[in-house]
């Protein structure tokens, strides 16, 4: 079982994930998200790590706000397509840029990161766990980390709601083909418990996406999509449509030294 690597598929992912309404509606609600995630950091320039950051959507944003922002991937194609999102942006010199798993960040970081990204990285490791304890060793006392990742039971839903019985009573197996759908569907309960076992407090979950792939007709996705997208975002952060979402979101916070002891 290997981590995956996007280099092969790398034109197919950013058009079928960023240039789609569901790109746009995770966008959205992960920013909101963080918004509200830097007001409950320290009012300065953060030191933030993108892990497997991909095209870098998110670190650009931040970096424009001010922040020195570390971005890596495993992905060649990837960083290189991050690279000149920021030249576009005039935000490069906020950034640096390497080219390496998440879980071999630590050598090329002088100091612990302030707010660690991981969004959509999980599902695809060998190691989730030891993913996770290495991020949360590289993060600052104090600091949050902003993980979102495939939900199993969204997965569930989503192929009860279209009929895929047969499917589903197969346990939903990851076909051979390689293809954008996730390797490792994550129980929330399971990932919820890794953080709190490592000592990290959550304080939000959110889901993403916990209607816009239920739909019926697919065209009011295109059509209705700021409607969605308001509705969306007035209920993804309450149960059970948290547990719906195709990923969910969750922040959770590293104590500080005094808290520790």
């Amino acid at each position: 079982m290997q981590d995956r690597n996007f280099n092969d598929i790398a034109e197919k992912f950013a058009q079928n994930i960023y240039g789609t309404t569901k790109g746009r509606l995770r966008l959205a609600v992960l920013w909101q998200d963080l918004s509200d995630l830097l007001t409950r950091l320290p009012a300065r320039s953060l030191r933030i790590l993108d892990a497997g950051g991909g095209e870098g959507q998110m670190a650009c944003r931040l970096a424009a706000l001010g922040h020195q922002v570390l971005l890596c991937d495993v992905s060649g194609e990837m960083i290189q397509r991050a690279k000149n999102a920021a030249a576009e942006q005039g935000v490069t010199h906020n950034m640096r840029f390497v080219q390496c798993a998440a879980q071999d960040i630590a050598q090329y970081m002088d100091s612990p990161a302030d707010l660690i990204l991981f969004h959509a990285v999980l599902e695809w490791v060998a190691q989730p766990q030891q993913v996770l304890k290495i991020l949360y060793d590289s993060l600052s006392p104090g600091g949050a980390l902003s993980l979102m990742f495939y939900n199993h039971h969204g997965l569930l839903m989503r192929n009860m709601v279209v009929g895929n019985f047969d499917y589903v009573q197969a346990g939903m197996p990851k076909g051979k083909r390689r293809s954008l759908s996730p390797d490792h569907p994550l129980n929330p309960q399971d990932v919820y418990g890794w953080l709190d076992e490592m000592g990290l407090t959550i304080s939000g979950k959110t889901g993403v996406r916990v209607f816009h792939d239920y739909l019926k007709n697919k065209q009011q996705q295109v059509e209705k999509f700021d409607d969605i997208l308001e509705i969306e975002q007035r209920y993804c952060r309450q149960e059970p449509f948290v547990s719906l979402g195709r990923y969910i979101h969750v922040m959770a916070h590293k104590p500080h030294l005094k808290d520790a002891l």
